[in-house]
């Protein structure tokens, strides 16, 4: 091994458990929700090609009667994440519009936890 590849190695390695990382804490996130919901992780983090400047885009599907802009105001979620937060019912007519979120999510998304079967229902379509 060449000193070039052997420092590849090793950002590849560092790459790898920066994802790892993330990944973690958005289970972790996720987890400690105290209502039903379905968190996936989406963007460049899912997908492995992320860099410095990315941020943590993560799909947060839960039953609410608020409107979009005021959805975020009373959960608590760590710095860097972009939450897009929506209903199951929106998210479904996104899933039925073929709208590239929507695929995205179910394709390469990280379904960190499914407690409205988002997986399993999109692909029984």
């Amino acid at each position: 091994i060449r000193v070039g590849e052997k420092n590849m190695d090793k950002f590849e390695q560092e790459r790898n458990m920066r994802r790892e990382k993330i990944i973690r804490t958005v289970k972790e996130w996720a987890t400690k929700l105290n209502f039903k919901a379905t968190v996936i992780l989406i963007g460049s983090y899912s997908r492995g090609d992320f860099n410095f400047w990315s941020d943590i885009d993560v799909i947060l599907i839960a039953e609410t009667d608020k409107p979009p802009h005021k959805r975020l105001y009373e959960i608590d979620y760590p710095a860097g994440f972009e939450i897009i937060f929506l209903t199951p019912k929106e998210f479904k007519k996104l899933l039925t519009r073929k709208e590239p979120i929507a695929i995205e999510a179910i394709t390469k998304g990280i379904i960190v936890r499914d407690d409205y079967y988002i997986k399993q229902k999109s692909l029984a379509q």
